[in-house]
């Protein structure tokens, strides 16, 4: 599996970005998907996942309600719209896929990781 992650930028404190992860390689519709970030100085962290079908839907606390993560099967693609942003959304969103159908918040838990792209929240 081959992830392309894009739509990261500069944005200011309250606007929005849209990001996008395009995924080749194998069935798209045969593995869930997920959104991590990463801070400088900080962990990988977990952002949002969603099923395979794109019926279910997880997020991390800190994002839910401003975040909402999609997909397109027909077209390959996952999106993650942001909403309300904060400065401390701050970081380097990847996109990331399992080995099958696994829906988890554990970086170690996925496989394929997209290249990342960076946005940036200023206050």
């Amino acid at each position: 599996v081959q992830l392309q992650a894009f739509g990261g930028g500069l944005v200011q404190a309250g606007g929005s970005l849209r990001l996008s992860c395009a995924a080749s390689g194998r069935t798209f519709s045969s593995y869930s998907m997920g959104w991590f970030r990463q801070a400088p100085g900080k962990e990988r962290e977990f952002v949002a996942a969603i099923s395979r079908s794109g019926v279910n839907t997880y997020y991390a606390d800190s994002v839910k309600g401003r975040f909402t993560i999609s997909r397109d099967n027909a077209e390959n693609t996952v999106y993650l719209q942001m909403n309300s942003l904060k400065p401390e959304d701050t970081a380097v969103y990847y996109c990331a896929a399992p080995d099958g159908n696994l829906i988890s918040n554990s970086p170690n838990d996925y496989e394929y990781w997209g290249q990342g792209t960076l946005v940036t929240v200023s206050s």
